[in-house]
């Protein structure tokens, strides 16, 4: 399987997604995309990843695999299920979003006016989030998580070479994606949290609508799907 990250992201896993991998007897790849640790492809499409992920199933010897995309890495997995019909079995969205120039999010017009705004408020937006994790006075939040540890150090890894792939990814979400969502043939499952303020309904919809034959998977919660979830999303791609 296949497992393509979030805006930011990094190819660290939370541990308890790691657990779930490992007691799913899944082979799993999470690969970076460029600019995460990475040379930056500058200018790169929502379509370019599946060239990628194939590319990397080719060294692995995998003739057929499953794929899901976390967030904004969920347009990704869907250009893997569109691009490689040949490829992939079955393909989760987990609180994903649909096209931004169809439908919105605040960061959206932050994204089209350039890389030269986005630079300035995802800098800023980065210190926040930064501060909201160390628990600093003026952070967003208050307070601490059990994993609030873990996820700044994965924040770091995802922004280690700085925020090339933060802007790319924004970038290439909100231009046209390359590829047409009513085209994908492969079983696709749409899973979303009913309290979800970044994937909004709105979003769920329009992949539920424009998708053939995807299937609404709802769990409780916001934009992280809590643990039995995410095994529940692995024991269905290893279903493929």
């Amino acid at each position: 399987m296949v497992s393509l990250h979030g805006t930011p992201g990094t190819r660290w896993e939370r541990p308890d997604v790691v657990a779930a991998i490992d007691d799913s007897g899944l082979r799993v790849l999470i690969p970076g995309r460029p600019g995460y640790g990475s040379t930056r492809h500058r200018g790169r499409s929502v379509a370019d990843i599946a060239d990628d992920v194939r590319r990397l199933a080719d060294a692995e010897g995998w003739a057929r695999f499953a794929v899901t995309g976390f967030s904004g890495g969920a347009p990704h997995a869907l250009a893997c299920a569109a691009l490689l019909p040949d490829r992939v079995t079955r393909c989760s969205t987990v609180a994903g979003i649909g096209p931004l120039d169809e439908l919105h999010l605040d960061w959206a017009a932050d994204a089209r006016r350039g890389e030269q705004y986005l630079r300035i408020h995802l800098a800023r937006r980065a210190t926040e989030l930064l501060a909201r994790l160390d628990g600093r006075p003026g952070a967003e939040s208050g307070g601490s998580r059990p994993d609030d540890n873990g996820r700044r150090r994965r924040l770091h890894a995802s922004l280690v070479d700085g925020l090339d792939g933060w802007i790319d990814d924004y970038l290439a979400l909100v231009r046209p994606w390359g590829f047409d969502v009513g085209a994908i043939q492969v079983p696709v499952s749409v899973w979303y949290g009913s309290d979800d303020t970044n994937s909004t309904l709105d979003h769920t919809n329009w992949l539920l609508t424009h998708i053939p034959g995807a299937v609404p998977r709802r769990y409780p919660g916001d934009h992280d799907p809590p643990d039995a979830v995410q095994r529940a999303i692995f024991a269905e791609l290893s279903a493929a």
